[in-house]
């Protein structure tokens, strides 16, 4: 056990090495947002200052449509860098999704830290997460009702990481039995499941396979932000597997297909995957994004700026939002979502 604890801790060390540049970018393959333009609203009677961005994140309130999203775990100095970015959370009253959590299912870990996430990031929401490898072995769930209960978690994200796995070295990429394990997995947790990819994309036809089993939330993480094959082939000099660097679904893709099942269900859409700025964001929820998320962009700028870096970079962001929603014409987001963006070579 020792030997797995110290594997994994060395594993999201590189990780979170590498996250820190610029290096796992995409190549080839954008997020997709430059095809699209707003609609400029010349007769705009919309006040500025009147705008409330203010969003439902299942049963709380958070000031922005934005999550920081989960990043990484199982290191010291990935604790480290999950609290400082509770503080911002908290100050910004927005969500903090945290890295996986599977070190504590495979050790004795204390979950002293747990605490002290959830102390500094006050009351706002939190999002636990694990990967589908663990959901598909799991054979009994008190670790996670503990996980669950040491957080006070809003919600618990599964991650799918098909492409990850099947680069890493001795990668679980047998998913065998998934959909019927995540049944289980929702059944027993009884608190609203988001299953989240990490940067290939997620298709209507996937999102509507999870919607099915009452999946409560899709976070699409689509292509063209951080390639995880990209990591995987750093992380091992691994050049025969160059051909995965750029796999996966553009963002804007994943959202605007996987809206439209909102007609059919009751879900919260996420879009993240490259999100790196406000005219990303606003296109993200004018294509039907609920929420927001980026995780990069937010650790290179803790470490470069520190938690009131982070606070700044967010709160910049959003009051660009508010000023695209002015020329656009749109009192709130849910007006912003109505015909508010065109592809651009439809504007010629």
């Amino acid at each position: 056990m020792a030997n797995s604890e110290e594997s994994i801790s060395k594993r999201k060390k590189e990780h979170l090495e590498l996250c820190s540049t610029d290096r796992v970018s995409f190549k080839g393959k954008s997020n997709g947002f430059e095809n699209y333009d707003f609609m400029h609203h010349a007769t705009t009677e919309v006040i500025l200052d009147k705008i409330d961005l203010s969003s439902n994140f299942f049963d709380k309130i958070i000031a922005f449509p934005f999550l920081i999203s989960c990043m990484t775990g199982g290191t010291s100095e990935a604790e480290n860098i999950n609290l400082r970015l509770a503080e911002s959370a908290k100050h910004l009253n927005i969500g903090l999704g945290l890295g996986s959590l599977r070190y504590i299912l495979e050790s004795d870990s204390d979950l002293s830290h747990l605490r002290k996430i959830r102390e500094k990031a006050g009351e706002v929401p939190i999002l636990a997460n694990i990967g589908i490898a663990q959901v598909i072995e799991l054979k009994e769930y008190s670790k996670i009702q503990k996980i669950i209960s040491e957080l006070n978690a809003d919600s618990f994200v599964v991650h799918l990481n098909p492409v990850q796995e099947l680069l890493q070295k001795n990668g679980q990429y047998n998913f065998a039995g998934l959909i019927k394990s995540l049944e289980r997995f929702i059944t027993a947790v009884q608190i609203p499941i988001i299953v989240k990819e990490v940067g290939s994309g997620i298709s209507k036809k996937v999102a509507k396979q999870l919607l099915e089993i009452n999946v409560k939330g899709i976070d699409i993480a689509g292509a063209g932000g951080t390639s995880w094959a990209a990591v995987e082939i750093l992380r091992n000099n691994d050049s025969l597997n160059n051909d995965f660097w750029d796999w996966g679904l553009p963002t804007s893709y994943c959202i605007r297909k996987v809206n439209k099942l909102k007609k059919d269900y009751d879900f919260l859409l996420i879009g993240s995957g490259g999100i790196n700025n406000p005219i990303e964001i606003a296109k993200a929820l004018a294509l039907g994004a609920d929420i927001t998320a980026s995780a990069r962009i937010i650790l290179q700028t803790l470490i470069s700026k520190g938690e009131e870096g982070v606070t700044a970079l967010i709160s910049d962001w959003f009051n660009t939002v508010k000023k695209i929603m002015y020329l656009t014409g749109s009192e709130s987001i849910e007006h912003f979502q109505k015909n508010k963006i065109a592809k651009t070579k439809d504007l010629i």
